[in-house]
């Protein structure tokens, strides 16, 4: 039995070989140039050394070595007929060297599901695309990540959009420390159990032991509510709400995977404190339905919103509520984003109470709530395919990238009025709105910056060549579906809007009719473990009790498969009739529930 650990190990060093590799790609174009070879030789180094521990790390996992650093190495080509070289040499093509853009994984047929695939020597889709595409560097603590520019700009989209959709309800933004005494995290007993094992500690100060034991926050409530109870005395105090943009840090030992689990992470966590239930109950409804537009409006990605189980709920919760979004080409649903009503579990804890009008004292309700940088890793590996990223124009750092087509036979004052006609097309698209990104560059051909900017996943291509500068137009190719179209100038500023909200749209559209296909309603035990097998989830009728979906996650998994688990008790439930059983009890059904495996 290979050991999880040796194997999370191996992946690490793949991936790292894999980001240096294109560090090194990129210095080579760049050296190409005329940039410093000195940078390609060190960068050259540091991947020999990162192929070395990528060696010792797959021999002490029981795996072979390959030569090249984690890809399998290619078959030797066959050699060329002389039919094939006459045909290649009536495209004028031979000589010509061009760097290879693009991904070299599919996603239909290598998307992320390893270790299993590790064994057989195959690297990801998905490590690839998150490096290949700029979002991420792995770094050399294992489980965390280099947001690059292209990713933060994602994540000041989402910032964007929900910090003004909750200061609109009055939530203010604060900040509180990062480390957390070990006396005040094991004041709530519940919560710091389900926690427990992810808590990372800091022991030493320098080189002196610490006399006591400093924890990094997994999340925050035993930070903020000892101030809670300093700061609610009234009614009049009422209701406290306050969001913080941070980090926190979760030491996981499952395997990393970039955006979607990883040791430390960029969230907003909110914590809200109340006088009646009723008020807590309706803002967890409130903040979940903006996560679900995050999702949806935003990301362009579906989602169910829906109840956690007992056993899922987030610990010490009263309940807790989730929006979930699935991966078809896996089989496995992703938790999105929760909203938790906390009830009056830590008011009890930390004493947060408040003097009512008629002068009785009263514990507050409170909520808490979250949304993460896991947004990204869903967008990415709902949307993007083979040729790299596919972004939702809302939340594309850049919307549009004009690309200019010259030729070598183009006179100097042609060239010039070209990059003026490009220049002032950005112009009049930045006054629209619309995010602009111009390619300019003379030392790259437009078939690479054309591959380069697909892999970054820019909505629509503007080009301007030669030709469309004689006629007055520019060709609109669209990165979704890939369809061009010819605009005259005097049009482009009209046409870009409309077309981007036409790609949103489709986007939604198209990721929501492969959601939906991927649910099955089932009533018996051999139609769930067949719809959960063939990548499905499974809308099934259940007796919603921990040990039935206990027994159900030891019974539904097999081999290499994962059990499922509860993913969510949709709000939207289709009519029970009276008399129905649980699918895996026998039991009577109390609701239906959503079911499949996830990350």
């Amino acid at each position: 039995m290979v050991d999880d650990a040796a194997l999370a190990a191996v992946a690490e060093a793949e991936a790292a070989c894999t980001s240096q590799g294109e560090v090194v790609r990129t210095l080579k174009e760049a050296a190409k140039a005329g940039g410093d070879k000195a940078d390609v030789d060190a960068a050259l180094e540091k991947l020999k050394e990162l192929k070395v521990s990528l060696a010792e790390k797959q021999t002490a996992a029981g795996i072979t070595p390959v030569a090249t650093g984690g890809r399998a190495p290619k078959p030797k080509a066959e050699p060329k007929t002389p039919k094939e070289d006459a045909a290649k040499g009536a495209k004028g093509e031979p000589g010509k060297k061009e760097t290879k853009l693009g991904l070299s994984n599919s996603k239909n047929v290598n998307f992320t599901d390893w270790p299993f695939q590790l064994q057989e020597r195959q690297l990801h889709w998905y490590t690839e695309i998150v490096v290949s595409s700029e979002l991420i560097s792995y770094y050399d603590v294992s489980g965390c990540y280099v947001l690059r520019p292209w990713a933060y700009a994602m994540w000041e989209v989402v910032q964007t959009f929900f910090d003004g959709k909750i200061k609109a309800m009055g939530v203010q933004n604060a900040y509180f420390p990062l480390f957390i005494t070990e006396d005040v995290l094991n004041t709530e007993k519940e919560h710091i159990e389900g926690f427990a094992p992810e808590v990372a500690w800091v022991t030493r100060a320098g080189n002196t032991p610490m006399e006591k034991p400093i924890a990094i926050r997994p999340t925050s409530e035993t930070v903020m509510y000892p101030y809670y109870a300093q700061w609610i005395r009234s009614h009049r105090d009422l209701p406290l709400r306050l969001n913080q943009w941070t980090n926190v840090v979760r030491w996981e030992f499952k395997y990393p995977t970039p955006f979607i689990r990883s040791r430390e992470f960029l969230w907003q966590e909110g914590h809200t404190a109340f006088a009646t239930y009723e008020e807590a109950a309706a803002e967890v409804q409130e903040i979940l339905d903006l996560y679900r537009r995050i999702y949806e409006e935003v990301l362009a990605v579906p989602v169910t919103k829906g109840k956690k189980s007992k056993a899922e709920q987030f610990a010490g919760a009263h309940y807790t509520t989730t929006v979930e979004a699935f991966i078809p080409e896996t089989g496995k649903g992703i938790q999105g984003a929760t909203s938790h009503c906390l009830g009056q579990n830590f008011s009890k804890m930390f004493g947060i109470e408040f003097e009512t009008e008629d002068n009785k004292k009263q514990l507050v309700w409170q909520n808490s709530w979250g949304c993460t940088t896991r947004t990204i890793g869903v967008m990415v590996m709902t949307h993007g395919d083979d040729k790299g990223l596919v972004l939702p124009p809302r939340a594309a750092p850049k919307q549009l990238v004009l690309i200019t087509v010259p030729n070598s036979k183009m006179a100097p004052e042609l060239l010039k009025a070209m990059n003026e006609k490009a220049a002032e097309l950005q112009r009049s698209l930045d006054a629209a709105g619309v995010r602009v990104q111009t390619d300019t560059r003379d030392n790259y051909t437009p078939g690479w910056k054309y591959n380069h900017w697909e892999l970054k996943g820019i909505p629509i291509r503007l080009e301007l060549g030669p030709k469309d500068m004689e006629n007055g137009m520019v060709v609109l190719a669209r990165r979704d579906t890939g369809v061009k179209e010819s605009v005259a100038w005097g049009d482009v500023v009209a046409r870009v809007p409309v077309l981007l909200e036409t790609i949103q749209g489709d986007m939604y559209a198209a990721a929501r009719a492969k959601y939906d296909a991927c649910v099955k309603k089932v009533t018996t035990w051999e139609e769930f473990i067949e719809a959960l097998d063939n990548k499905n989830m499974c809308l099934a009728p259940w007796a919603d009790e921990v040990e039935v979906e206990n027994d159900v996650k030891k019974r539904s998994a097999s081999g290499d498969a994962a059990g499922a688990k509860t993913l969510c008790i949709p709000f939207e439930q289709p009519e029970l009739p009276e008399g129905t059983l649980c699918f895996a009890s026998g039991k009577p059904a109390k609701n239906w529930a959503l079911w499949g495996r996830s990350y």
